[in-house]
């Protein structure tokens, strides 16, 4: 969606490049500033909790990116009315633009780390095998997986060696810590006291 507008800006500077329309700035920048307005409220409400969801982080990029188109038509109003100068408009959609794809690109990625189970780019694989690993009474740590399920919700799973059953409870814990200082809150191990699936 946002990419889509991003295009859609890009065109119609590039035809306004070619043919640059005769603006009536008084009009631009009252429905711009009106525009404005509405989309800080809508900004404002979609902030709390626009890192936690994908849904909401899209909706909230799309009304900074109508922010940022009023507050372009304003600026190139104000450009046009002190100097006539009419490229300004143009000029400052393709920055908009250029911006606007900037985020759809994040936003993108990170939808396809979350439907590819991916890992997420900041934690490393060997660190978390190695915090597993070195949790006293493990011996093992194979068929470890860590992957996003949502928006700031990482997911791990595992199967750890065991020596003595009886410390189970307390290794399942002890690893449970570890895993939280690293931000992974969904922990699924299986103890085994033989590897059954190398």
């Amino acid at each position: 969606m946002l990419l889509a507008i991003a295009v859609g800006i890009g065109v119609e500077a590039f035809r306004r490049f070619a043919a640059p329309p005769r603006i009536q700035v008084g009009i631009l920048i009252g429905i711009a500033g009106v525009g404005l307005v509405a989309n800080l409220v809508s900004a404002r409400i979609l902030h709390h909790g626009h890192d936690h969801s994908l849904n909401q982080r899209g909706a909230y990029l799309h009304v900074l990116s109508d922010v940022l188109g009023s507050v372009g038509a304003i600026v190139a109003g104000l450009v046009v009315l002190a100097t006539g100068w009419a490229l300004a408009d143009p000029i400052i959609s393709v920055g908009i633009g250029l911006l606007i794809v900037n985020s759809s690109f994040r936003l993108v990625k990170e939808s396809v780390d979350v439907l590819l189970e991916a890992t997420p780019s900041h934690i490393s694989l060997s660190h978390v095998h190695d915090q597993i690993a070195t949790v006293p009474g493990v011996t093992s740590v194979h068929d470890l997986h860590v992957w996003t399920v949502t928006s700031g919700v990482v997911a791990m799973s595992g199967h750890l060696v065991v020596r003595n059953p009886a410390d189970n409870q307390r290794i399942l814990e002890a690893v449970q810590e570890r895993m939280a200082k690293l931000k992974i809150r969904h922990v699924t191990v299986q103890m085994e006291k033989d590897p059954t699936c190398e």
